[in-house]
């Protein structure tokens, strides 16, 4: 079997499913955010009282903190009256970042649990050899209720990566390679699995970003098998009680794919689709308003790290914004003991609270009309960050400072 259907074997009760089977589980963890509020609303219309069991239930306020309007202020207020009257311990407001990195730093993606979220990054927690998937509000709701919802099979891709990044060339663009190849459906409803030697040479933080990622892909989960990089990551965590799955050595895939890290070169995905994959040399000199480093993608200590190493002794380009997101309370702390705050902020980085800022469009960055951004988010649909006729590049936090002390998105290798 699959991971896929290994794992949904297991929390199902059932002795093997294959691929298109529907089965009933009862999820390990289950996440909301800032959408809690719809989710309450149609809790309250199925009757139930109570939440199943509010040890298994996470919340967190991210994508719109500090409220930017009385319409998200209510919202935010609903769902705080919500998580005291239900008594939800694991209850994460407006100081303590993106919600898919808080999760993970706080332990709760363990090896061989089974997560749903409302949320389609929640693939995130593959990298640590999770089954996590993005599902809807009004499913959310039922787990809430019930504890337990069905779930189709999915097929699974295999992808081989071998060898090492270059100088310059991160996971992001690994990710963009995966997705310009495949196609933004390329993994609809499928489980990619990413294995192979080259993940000895990429860290947790960067695993993540794969997995994030692959729902860009549509992906219904991602998956990483768990290795000691993985396992050292987690007792840092405090998180020692997991039974991992593997997938067996003879399971069947319908696809698989290899991919060599040695050549790897940097990318950009081009509006306004994120399947619109060029090499950087073919859109370099392409003038940028704002740049954005951060996000459930690129928000992460080692990116700020890497976008503080170009940055140092230097300025930004005085015609172009850059804005700092650190993914979490945890990253921005450590990033002010590292230094780098400061570097990023005395190189004209406009330093913001952990969050999501203006990926979703809601506030903190949002783009006028005929406005270009570079960010290293992992979404560049039309409006995604405001104007309709604005422009939206993703790419790696390397690439990203490189292009802020030019204003142009910059090849600096």
């Amino acid at each position: 079997m699959t991971f896929a259907e290994k794992i949904l074997s297991v929390k199902s009760g059932v002795d093997r499913v294959q691929a298109g089977e529907i089965v009933e589980v009862e999820p390990d963890f289950i996440m909301s955010h800032d959408n809690t509020a719809s989710i309450i609303k149609t809790f309250e219309e199925i009757g139930v009282k109570e939440v199943f069991n509010r040890d298994r239930v996470t919340v967190f306020l991210d994508h719109c903190v500090p409220a930017a309007n009385e319409e998200h202020a209510k919202n935010h207020d609903d769902i705080r009256k919500f998580v005291r009257e239900q008594k939800i311990e694991n209850f994460f407001d407006i100081s303590y970042g993106v919600c898919h990195q808080v999760f993970c730093e706080m332990g709760f993606a363990k090896p061989g649990e089974l997560i749903l979220g409302a949320d389609s990054h929640t693939t995130t927690y593959g990298a640590f050899g999770c089954f996590s998937a993005g599902i809807g509000r009004s499913e959310l709701a039922v787990i809430l209720a019930s504890g337990k919802m069905w779930l189709k099979v999915p097929s699974s891709v295999k992808i081989i990566v071998e060898g090492s990044f270059q100088k310059g060339v991160s996971a992001k663009d690994l990710i963009l390679r995966i997705i310009g190849d495949i196609g933004s459906d390329g993994a609809l409803y499928k489980s990619v699995e990413i294995h192979g030697d080259g993940l000895q040479n990429i860290s947790m933080e960067s695993r993540m970003v794969l997995t994030n990622m692959s729902a860009e892909a549509g992906a219904k989960n991602a998956y990483i098998p768990p290795d000691k990089t993985a396992v050292d990551w987690l007792v840092t965590k405090g998180v020692k009680d997991f039974n991992p799955i593997y997938p067996d050595d003879d399971a069947e895939y319908e696809k698989v794919l290899k991919y060599n890290l040695n050549k790897l070169v940097p990318l950009v995905a081009c509006p306004d689709s994120v399947d619109n994959v060029k090499e950087v040399s073919e859109v370099e000199g392409t003038k940028i308003d704002q740049i954005v480093i951060g996000t459930c993608t690129n928000g992460r200590l080692e990116d700020l790290e890497t976008a503080a190493d170009i940055l140092k002794d230097k300025k930004t380009a005085k015609d172009v914004r850059l804005l700092i997101f650190p993914a979490s309370k945890e990253v921005y702390l450590e990033s002010l003991k590292k230094g780098i705050i400061e570097i990023l902020a005395e190189a004209g980085g406009i330093i913001m609270n952990p969050g999501c800022g203006p990926c979703l469009g809601a506030h903190q960055g949002i783009l006028a009309d005929g406005e270009v951004c570079l960010s290293t988010s992992n979404r560049n649909f039309k409006g995604r960050m405001g104007g309709s006729k604005s422009k939206i590049f993703l790419s790696s936090p390397a690439i990203a400072a490189a292009s802020a002390l030019t204003g142009k998105i910059n090849y600096f290798l």
